[in-house]
């Protein structure tokens, strides 16, 4: 009996050394953008000490020069074995058989869940059935409003519905005057005139995603309703009249404004003093429900195809996944939760201008999961928009070239539905 205790014991003491020794070695590689990569390295060291032996090495991307790296890095068989990818990025990588499908690991994961998370957002990482990412921080976009512009204008709150955002344009820009504006739709963002169109109940692309669909009825009625802002003079059309939106916003030159979190704390460094409580955000207007649907937006954590380290890359992002690590993160760096645990802390139930986050994150919707999006968002979609502002084209014809345009973008995405899976119906 002694001695069988003796060898357990020897066992024991030599399994534990030899997985040190192997642990000793074990460096998880880790790249994150901007300023993230280089805020989550504080939360390194917690996760270190729970996993003796294993150093996280992580390198920070800058934003403008990711997309060549990663698919530099892709190319060479060089990618880490963690990466955080912007959420419109994953079908691109996914195309390129990059990724590492997550489905087994979430089956038997006890912090992961996706009804820890909000559905929207989710969806941005599921592609033809499969989950290749883990929301990490998240984003969308409210409306930001003047509430003393509004009340001297007549109104107790702020717009529910297409009709009311059109009227109460119409009477703040009555009540200022010609010099200033109700609104600030930009010409050279996609981002509103997609935000309508989701609205709108329009689908972007048809056929699996191989056509573009722009000259639908429900996307020609959305561009025909913000173009009433620019005919009627609610909106500036010159983006030289707002070279500072946050300075245009504490003038009351402009005062609604639909943008993300991250200008909640660019707005409270302008509104100050007697400007500090004439501002508030709230989820955006829809045609005909509220809250409109917005963009479910942030970025996600993905395992890429090649890494070893699947298991362990796992584990680190279950230790991201943390409800207090993400709110440990958002102290940091304001970067909003995407685990919905999380918002019930008091830093952000507290918060007057992150209710309408929250509310907003209830209704928010993925862009078309291809390839191709951002080529079509940011080439094409703004182009035309910006064409028929200015009256350059019609709506009709603004919608004719993009859909061609935005055909000839998938053709290849077409060829290659028509050799995998059968004719394009």
């Amino acid at each position: 009996m002694l001695r069988k205790i003796i060898l357990l014991i020897f066992t024991v003491f030599f399994v534990s050394g030899c997985f040190k020794k192997d642990n000793a070695h074990l460096t998880l590689h880790f790249w994150a953008m901007g300023a993230e990569g280089e805020t989550v390295q504080y939360l390194i060291p917690e996760f270190e000490e729970e996993n003796p032996g294993v150093k996280v090495k992580v390198q920070m991307i800058p934003w403008t020069a990711a997309q060549e790296k990663l698919i530099t890095a892709f190319a060479s068989d060089n990618l880490p074995d963690v990466l955080q990818l912007g959420n419109t990025w994953i079908p691109q990588f996914v195309s390129l058989n990059a990724l590492h499908p997550l489905d087994v690991f979430l089956q038997s994961s006890l912090q992961i869940d996706a009804e820890n998370y909000f559905s929207g957002i989710w969806q941005t990482n599921e592609i033809n059935e499969k989950i290749f990412g883990i929301p990490w921080y998240i984003d969308t976009r409210v409306l930001f409003y003047r509430t003393d512009v509004l009340a001297k204008a007549g109104f107790k709150n702020p717009p529910r519905t297409w009709d009311e955002l059109l009227w109460q344009c119409r009477m703040i820009k009555k009540k200022l005057g010609n010099s200033k504006f109700a609104i600030f739709f930009p010409t050279n963002e996609w981002n509103i005139f997609v935000i309508f169109a989701l609205q709108n109940k329009a689908n972007l692309l048809k056929e699996n995603n191989s056509y573009g669909n722009f000259e639908s009825t429900e996307l020609k009625e959305a561009f025909a309703f913000l173009m009433k802002f620019y005919d009627e003079g609610l909106t500036p059309l010159s983006l030289s009249e707002v070279t500072n939106i946050h300075q245009a916003f504490a003038q009351g030159f402009v005062n609604m404004y639909i943008s993300g979190p991250w200008n909640v704390y660019e707005f409270k460094k302008w509104m100050k003093g007697n400007l500090a409580d004439k501002w508030m955000t709230a989820p955006l207007p829809g045609k005909n429900q509220y809250p409109g649907v917005s963009l479910a937006g942030g970025s996600s954590l993905v395992i890429p195809r090649q890494s070893k380290k699947k298991k362990i890359a796992w584990k680190f992002i279950e230790y991201l996944s943390r409800p207090q690590v993400q709110l440990k993160f958002y102290k940091l760096l304001n970067d909003l939760p995407a685990i919905k645990k999380a918002w019930q802390d008091s830093i952000l139930l507290n918060d007057k201008y992150m209710k309408a986050f929250y509310q907003q994150f209830q209704f928010v919707k993925p862009t078309p999961k291809v390839p191709e999006w951002e080529h079509i968002a940011y080439a094409k979609i703004q182009q035309y928009a910006e064409q028929v502002a200015r009256k350059a084209m019609t709506i009709d014809q603004a919608l004719q070239c993009l859909d061609n345009d935005v055909n000839r973008i998938l053709k290849k995405r077409r060829w290659m539905l028509k050799k995998n899976f059968g004719s394009v119906k």
